[in-house]
């Protein structure tokens, strides 16, 4: 295997992009989380000092933080006002690659030749940020810098490493709205993608040759690779450094294919080798519109056909690709193209997700007047493709037939729509309807670490077999008639005897309980108090009843 330098990379960070693209901050002591599946995807900087943390479940959030501020994510939001910091960069090279809404990179080569080192270049991105952030903040002015420790250092070596710690990166101090761009982008340099990225969290430029120096102090946790990073550690290798030490014929034996592309990044090579290119193979995909299409929504929906299709090329001829270009030509002759990273680990609906929200900025930055005629064509096209070693076979197969049924659950999801087809995922919780959440397809699991919580007030297994969306009103009787209460220790005030259910009385055999819960109890309008019973009935019926706000209800039945 080779282990030629990977090419040198520029990359522009905005910190907390998603609470940017939500509406900003109203000043630098507003404790904001932005959050996504119930958990925070990003965070200000007053709610990091509070000790919130990205994917914290929201009531542990809320707990260190009660005067926390709650913002659902908008996908396309962040594109669309990303597209304007896509463009400004555009201005140096046309090979701007958009790793996902807030982070970019570039190459350095061409365009540090033409504006006289990387240092220079460096400059030149920072003014066009800044002159970028004056125009779109109110009664700002651009001061030449971004700001935010996004300068390079004073000395080529002083870049500061790990310290600079993406998750206790400072909030944007001046108010910005959903279309003012933050005050303080952080630029890198350093050779390849990954360590160009940690440049940039860092606001420093790696110098030559020296990136594998740089990337030695930081923790294997960068890598992304949970599992790898948790055995790594437990083997004695917390870093980069560590694990780049060791030599690379026995990190393939060891790791496999997973540990030795990262065990390449940790040397500060690229992932994979330099591929030849593949000679005659051409697997792009366009649909072309006669006559002109006016509007982008039908091109959005043909954007999922197309996703399909490449995937299903790119599959055939066993290759994979690093990124994938978007497309649009005019009537008028115009044009314009954007670069998605893929890695092979983009599925056909997130690509098609990805064409939406491009196509979407692009009609929102007014990137397409109506004086260009329509839209003629939508072309996907992938880059920089590579041999595709797929996935070892399990023993009968398993890893095929799994194959064809995502790949058949991905077409279903494209005719009903993002949130038309979901799987059902085991989550934390105490209640039997809380811990059983629907996700849609192709979406990420829930870390399965809430699932060994403490959890106080949890049901015992097993679980009821029957579980009603709408809990059924009951009334809970003692011997003498009067209703069953629940006292502040959580002590019931007469044994249950009987039940009345849909106008009928029945007998209470047995009961078990209560198991109380006092949730969100620091804020008074969330708080809420449950004490939940097992009771068995002389027809045979076991029930899980509910004491909340006062009144019974059933839950679900065990029978």
């Amino acid at each position: 295997m080779r282990s030629a330098a990977a090419a040198r990379v520029l990359a522009v960070w905005y910190p907390d992009w998603p609470i940017v693209a939500t509406g900003g901050l109203s000043g630098p002591a507003d404790p904001v989380a932005v959050v996504e599946d119930g958990r925070v995807l990003a965070c200000s900087d007053a709610a990091r000092r509070a000790g919130v943390r990205r994917g914290q479940r929201l009531r542990l959030a809320h707990r260190l933080c009660p005067e926390l501020r709650l913002r659902e994510r908008d996908p396309l939001a962040e594109t669309r006002w990303f597209e304007s910091v896509v463009a400004a960069v555009g201005a140096f090279t046309p090979r701007v690659e958009v790793l996902r809404p807030g982070l970019c990179v570039l190459p350095v080569k061409g365009p540090a030749r033409y504006f006289g080192g990387e240092e220079a270049l460096v400059g030149q991105v920072q003014r066009a940020l800044a002159e970028l952030g004056a125009e779109r903040r109110p009664g700002g002015t651009a001061d030449g810098g971004a700001g935010g420790g996004a300068g390079v250092p004073d000395r080529a070596t002083d870049w500061g490493g790990p310290a600079d710690d993406p998750s206790a990166t400072p909030a944007p101090e001046e108010p910005s709205p959903p279309a003012v761009l933050p005050p303080g982008p952080r630029v890198g340099v350093a050779d390849g993608v990954f360590a160009g990225v940690l440049a940039a969290r860092a606001g420093v430029l790696v110098p030559v040759g020296r990136t594998a120096e740089f990337l030695a102090p930081y923790s294997v946790a960068v890598l992304e690779d949970e599992g790898l990073a948790e055995l790594l550690v437990r083997l004695g290798l917390p870093t980069l450094g560590d694990f780049a030490r060791l030599p690379a014929a026995t990190v393939a034996d060891r790791f496999g294919p997973a540990g030795r592309l990262a065990h390449r990044l940790a040397r500060g090579l690229e992932a994979r080798p330099p591929a030849a290119p593949l000679p005659g193979l051409d697997l792009a995909v366009e649909q072309r519109f006669d006559p002109p299409e006016l509007l982008a929504e039908p091109l959005v929906f043909v954007g999922r056909a197309l996703a399909e299709r490449l995937h299903e090329a790119l599959a055939g001829a066993g290759v994979a690709c690093r990124r994938v270009s978007v497309e649009v030509g005019c009537a008028d002759g115009s044009s314009a193209a954007r670069l998605w990273q893929h890695e092979g680990r983009l599925s056909a609906p997130a690509l098609a997700e990805r064409v939406r929200w491009q196509l979407q900025a692009w009609q929102g930055a007014g990137t397409f007047a109506p004086a260009a005629g329509g839209f003629t064509v939508l072309r996907l096209a992938p880059e920089e493709l590579v041999p595709d070693h797929g996935r070892q076979l399990a023993l009968w197969g398993q890893t095929v037939v799994a194959d064809r049924v995502e790949r058949a659950a991905a077409r279903v999801q494209a005719l009903l729509g993002y949130g038309g087809l979901s799987r059902v995922e085991r989550v934390g919780g105490r209640g039997p309807g809380e811990v059983l959440v629907r996700v849609p397809w192709g979406e990420q699991p829930l870390p399965a670490a809430d699932l060994d919580a403490p959890w106080p007030g949890r049901l015992p297994h097993p679980a009821p077999g029957v579980v009603w969306p709408q809990p059924r009103p009951v009334a809970v009787l003692d011997a003498a008639g009067q209703p069953v209460g629940v006292s502040g220790r959580a002590e019931v005030t007469a044994p249950p005897c009987q039940l009345l259910l849909d106008g009928r009385l029945a007998v209470v055999t047995g009961w078990a309980g209560p198991w109380p819960a006092v949730e969100q109890w620091w804020d008074p309008e969330l708080s809420r108090r449950r004490a939940r019973f097992q009771v068995t009935l002389a027809d045979g019926r076991a029930l899980l009843l509910v004491l909340a706000g006062g009144g019974w209800t059933v839950e679900g039945s065990y029978s």
